[in-house]
């Protein structure tokens, strides 16, 4: 039996990265984080995966990671990822996202890792005229947060021709969810996502959802969103990187989402059956730059990739989201 390379994943003490761990781990691969633990969370990390406690801003340390473990693949997971927070503090956005990545990629190259597997996201797309978006629509983002990711997409690209290394993009649509066994799932306080905002209302750590805006060019008027389970998430990282592996010349920018979307009443309704309880919607003004529909057409990376998702139902996506929230509950003894 081949014993396989060693991955480092940056920011895997967060949400996804964490959840990546996850998915490596289960599928036999040895792992070592690095995460400053600004975001992310050393209870996310089991306990037989290494964590290097550092910033990868701190190159000196993440190469001596690399060379340490002889890592033969990076996932990039670490960097900010709040839109309206990429608006007020751009130059925060450009540092943490494009800055920090060009380092990481420069780190990559001068220790010889032959694979790059970069978190990207659906933002890159700005106010798409089309839905579903496929991924030749065009890249123009709307904030700091989607031109911070487009970026690190473009020096891939154009480090890839330069260098031996190949790399796979993966532009995520709206991640949501957490571990079917309760290992892990968001975690950060005063997230803005809807479906962990929706399950923290239903159990009380909040009063109400906010629904911003109910005037879209949509069937109830809400904006639509395109869910992908987390943990399905996690598992096309897994199946890029052996892509990326398999084909060392090749590279790949896929979307990452299911290609059906549900309106923000939809999700609420879901979450009322599933809770068996209903919980209060407060309807407010639409936030800025909120694009009407934002859905994936995902035929690149099923036909790419035998990724079969297990968790494309959004009962079963709340469900899990709800279980972790109770179980973060006791982890941080708030019951």
């Amino acid at each position: 039996m081949t014993t396989k390379p060693a991955i480092m994943v940056t920011g895997g003490a967060g949400y996804i990265g964490s959840h990546a761990v996850l998915t490596l781990r289960d599928a036999g691969w040895p792992v070592v984080v690095i995460d400053n633990l600004s975001t992310g969370f050393r209870f996310a990390i089991p306990e037989n995966v290494p964590l290097v406690e550092a910033d990868i801003a701190d190159q000196a340390t993440v190469e001596q990671t690399l060379r340490d473990h002889d890592i033969r693949a990076i996932m990039h997971f670490a960097g900010s990822i709040v839109v309206p927070e990429s608006v007020e503090n751009p130059l925060k956005y450009y540092k943490n996202n494009t800055v920090n990545s060009r380092g990481l990629i420069e780190s990559a190259v001068r220790c010889g890792v032959p694979h790059f597997i970069f978190s990207s996201t659906a933002a890159t797309y700005g106010m798409p005229e089309v839905s579903p978006i496929s991924e030749s629509c065009p890249q123009k983002p709307i904030n700091p947060y989607g031109m911070s990711k487009l970026m690190t997409e473009i020096m891939l690209e154009d480090v890839s021709q330069a260098h031996p290394i190949n790399y796979c993009a993966l532009r995520y649509f709206n991640v949501a969810g957490a571990d079917s066994q309760a290992r892990s799932g968001q975690s950060t306080a005063g997230a803005t996502h809807l479906i962990k905002v929706a399950v923290e209302a239903a159990l009380g750590k909040r009063d109400y959802v906010g629904v911003f805006g109910t005037d879209f060019d949509t069937p109830d008027g809400t904006g639509v969103r395109d869910y992908i389970h987390v943990s399905d998430l996690a598992s096309a990282h897994v199946l890029a990187l052996e892509a990326l592996m398999a084909e060392p010349q090749r590279n790949h920018q896929l979307n990452c989402g299911y290609g059906r979307g549900f309106s923000v009443l939809e999700v609420l309704n879901a979450v009322d059956r599933v809770t068996n309880k209903p919980i209060e919607r407060r309807i407010e003004g639409r936030r800025a730059g909120d694009p009407p529909s934002l859905v994936s057409d995902n035929r690149e990376i099923m036909e790419r990739f035998p990724w079969k998702p297990q968790y494309a139902d959004l009962d079963t996506i709340i469900a899990h989201a709800l279980e972790w929230e109770r179980k973060l509950t006791e982890i941080r003894g708030e019951g």
